[in-house]
This record gives C-alpha cells, structure tokens and sequence, in this order.
C-alpha cells in the first residue's frame, strides 16, 4: 500500500479532536487526500456497534463482551474506511486504533495483552499505523476537561482506578514501541503540540521518501 495511516490515541480529554482537525489541515494544504476517522465507529455499521459500547445503561456488559464488540467495529472499520483509501494512496487519521483496546481491555479490564491481540487478529489483518501520536493526559485532568465539555458515557464514567490503569497502559505500550508512537505532553499549548506532530510527521515522510 502506498499510503499512510496515522492514529491518535489519548486519554479522555487530551484534545485528540482538535489535532486530528489541524493534521488534517496540514495534509491537504499540501494536497494529499485525507480521510478522517474513529473507533469505534467510521461507518454505518460501526457507529451503531459504538453505540452498544457507550450506552450508559450496559452495565452489565462483560470484558470479553466489550473487547469483542470493539474488535467486531474494528474489522469492519479496516475494511470499509481504512484499506480502500491506503490502497489509493491516501492518508488516513484515526481518533484510535488497535492500541486503545490493548490498553482499555487489555490493561484495564485485565485480560491481558495477548489475549486482547488474538482477538483482533483477523480485524486488523496485519494492518498498523506507519504512526501513533499519544497525547500524554493524566487521567484527573482528562476527566475534568471533559466533565465541563458533555456528560460522560459508559467508558468515560469508569472509576479513577480504571482511568489510572489505562494511562498506565498508553505508558508501557509507548515504552515498548518507541519508533512507531510519540508521546507528546497534551498540557502543551494546541500550537505547540501541533508543531510537534509536524516534525514527526516530516521525519517519516523523509524516512518513506515521500
């Protein structure tokens, strides 16, 4: 495939759609097709999948449940939204990937690394972004960002323990996968951060010689 897809993942709160809006920006005014995205969701089938993820009154839904509900979007998502538009040559910017359910169900949930990765295996089919940007959000400050923006859906209503796991979460995948996902610190000023996805960005188009 000859284009190129970046994710964005990020606690709640990190001001994942404000950058994704600004890259989305840089790319065009330099005249590649970008195609904006999220998970769950991207497309009809997706979207209503997310919307059995969110709905605050699933109280009762498993891990494995969950886990399974987020990789039954994502196959759908990689299909539909994600190949067709890499395969054209296109730039695809996803608000979340692979890794949100790693850290989510993986981290969070406890059914661990592994186990949440077999479950993707077919969704995914192999695919990863050529980048991830991880905005650096500690989790008290990412809930009370998005406390004065809406109310909190099912995910967002975790515990703080949960939330304290996922970010601890982002931390070791970032560790452990340090030349695909770049850490910025989200208390940055939006310029700032923005700047900072710019020269990652131009760093792999000069690594990809495009």
């Amino acid at each position: 495939m000859s284009g190129l897809f970046i994710s964005i993942e990020g606690t709640d709160g990190s001001g994942k759609t404000t950058q994704i809006r600004l890259l989305e920006e840089y790319f065009k005014n330099k005249g590649f097709y970008v195609v904006c995205t999220r998970e769950p969701g991207g497309n009809m089938i997706s979207e209503k999948i997310r919307e059995l993820i969110i709905d605050k009154e699933n109280t009762e839904m498993t891990a494995v449940t969950e886990a399974l509900l987020y990789a039954a979007a994502r196959a759908q998502h990689v299909t539909s939204d994600i190949l067709p538009v890499l395969e054209d040559g296109g730039i695809v910017i996803s608000d979340r990937f692979l890794d949100s359910s790693l850290v989510y169900q993986g981290f969070a949930r406890g059914l661990g690394i592994k186990t949440v990765k077999d479950m993707n295996k077919y969704a995914v089919n192999g695919l990863e972004p050529d980048m991830t940007f991880f905005l650096r959000l500690k989790p008290e400050d990412g809930i009370k960002r998005k406390k004065n923006q809406k109310e909190l859906d099912r995910m967002e209503s975790e515990n703080e323990k949960f939330h304290q796991m996922v970010y601890g979460g982002y931390m070791q995948l970032a560790r452990r996968n340090k030349q695909r996902i770049k850490v910025i610190d989200a208390l940055k000023s939006v310029e700032d951060i923005h700047k900072e996805i710019i020269e990652n960005i131009e760093k792999l188009f000069s690594e990809k010689g495009i």
